[in-house]
């Protein structure tokens, strides 16, 4: 990231909330722990909120969101 595309604070808190969905789209995904079949599994989602995957674990989650490129953030 170049100095001039350094977004400030200020402007950060000015973001809609359809701004901060599309901010880091490609470049991470959110991991949430969830209950899948009655088992506990964790389910990976793009920055928009959009369920892109699962895994059945945190591990294996992240494995495969750094594989993709993409940096993994736990959210619970």
């Amino acid at each position: 990231m170049t100095n001039n595309q350094i977004i400030p604070a200020i402007a950060l808190g000015q973001l809609s909330p359809m701004d901060w969905a599309r901010f880091g789209l490609q470049q991470v995904a959110y991991l949430r722990p969830m209950l899948m079949d009655g088992v506990l599994a964790v389910s990976i989602h793009a920055a928009d909120g959009t369920r892109i995957g699962a895994a059945p674990n945190i591990a294996a989650a992240a494995a495969a969101v750094v594989e993709h490129e993409m940096a993994p953030v736990l959210v619970h």
